[in-house]
């Protein structure tokens, strides 16, 4: 059986309709027992021998013409050949397909390929995953990885020997149940890159999990020798009313200004230490506890957070859940980079959250972890 190439789109004639759409899944009917098929059914069905020419060119001919017109052709169809190896059926993303490569829909420009739910077609209602395909080498927004609300988006990740890698992104912000406010009358004395507290009340630590005694978090009755607080963690305290600054000793200073003139002092050393990176962890840290959720450093995972969901006690403290890590919404992934932030959460058994946000804005919050389809 052979096909005609016309306008990107391969059409066949014969009992091309109850062979390949009927049956398997490919291409769109034209009315009687044609179909049209894209360049990449087409391809595969010439991989695999069902179909036996397009305008006289056999699979290596056609392929090679195909990668020649661009639209990422190789790697979309190495990913389509791969899911219809594993039981998938599914089509190229595009609400105007059959056409050629330039009429994708607008705002579906990041979807590549449609797959139907495991033993369903295009007939029978329902998408299982919505794919993009990427290359190893190339960059991705972040932006554009957050699927619409209630639904998740697969990127797929050709490398360079052609092997695939899964991994579905979602919206969702971690969510907890600790229900924590701090007491007030906390005074601490900023110090470099921190504050320390002498004499906290036991409960800041050991209920509120806010900072490190200076002896080691195993001693939770050691708060008394004195409390580290983070600068994100102070400028969170100090916002909330708890925590204001003191002298050397730990000592209220009567000439203290106000509890903004604190949040400011706060806020000004964490911007001399790190940037603005420092506004966007501290918008991602006070979401996070607006949320019921406890975060603590994550820089021994890579991360900005790690994450307490639940919390009654740091003496029977759990695992965390999750770690995060706040970047600005222009922020662009290499590959690589979001495979290993991804691959070592899922080694020690959390879930990769990102948190897009700048100094003064909302968070888009994006979760990322391996699929296999």
């Amino acid at each position: 059986m052979d096909g005609h190439l016309e306008d990107g789109v391969v059409h066949v004639d014969g009992d091309a309709r109850q062979r390949f759409y009927d049956s398997r899944g490919y291409g769109r009917p034209l009315g009687g027992n044609r179909v049209a098929l894209s360049r990449i059914e087409a391809a595969h069905l010439l991989f695999r021998g069902d179909l036996d020419s397009v305008d006289g060119e056999g699979f290596r001919a056609f392929f090679a013409d195909s990668v020649a017109a661009g639209d990422r052709f190789a790697l979309r169809f190495l990913v389509y050949k791969d899911l219809r190896g594993r039981g998938f059926y599914l089509a190229p993303a595009r609400d105007s397909w059959p056409g050629p490569a330039d009429d994708a829909a607008e705002g579906d420009a990041a979807v590549d390929l449609v797959v139907y739910p495991r033993g369903k077609g295009p007939t029978d209602g329902g998408v299982e995953h919505r794919v993009w395909v990427a290359g190893e080498r190339e960059t991705l927004d972040a932006a554009s990885l957050l699927p619409d609300e209630g639904e998740s988006s697969v990127l797929a990740v050709v490398d360079e020997e052609s092997e695939i890698s899964y991994f579905e992104a979602s919206r969702g912000a971690p969510d907890g149940s600790v229900d924590y406010a701090a007491p007030g009358g906390v005074t601490g004395t900023l110090l470099e890159d921190r504050v320390l507290v002498w004499d906290p009340p036991g409960e800041l630590y050991e209920h509120g999990f806010y900072g490190q005694p200076l002896s080691g978090r195993a001693v939770a009755d050691a708060v008394g020798e004195g409390l580290q607080l983070s600068l994100v963690e102070a400028a969170a305290l100090t916002a909330a009313g708890s925590l204001t600054l003191g002298d050397a000793g730990g000592d209220a200073d009567s000439d203290a200004g106000t509890a903004s003139a604190d949040y400011d002092a706060v806020v000004a050393r964490g911007r001399e230490v790190e940037g603005d990176r420092f506004d966007r962890r501290l918008r991602g840290y006070v979401e996070l506890r607006d949320r019921g959720v406890v975060p603590k450093t994550g820089f021994k995972f890579g991360a900005d957070f790690r994450t307490y969901a639940e919390l009654e006690s740091v003496s029977e403290l759990g695992h965390s859940e999750a770690l995060v890590r706040v970047l600005p919404p222009e922020h662009t992934f290499a590959p690589r980079d979001l495979a290993l932030d991804v691959r070592l959460a899922g080694g020690v058994r959390k879930r990769m959250v990102f948190a897009l946000t700048g100094s003064n804005d909302g968070i888009d919050w994006l979760s990322v972890g391996r699929l296999t389809p």
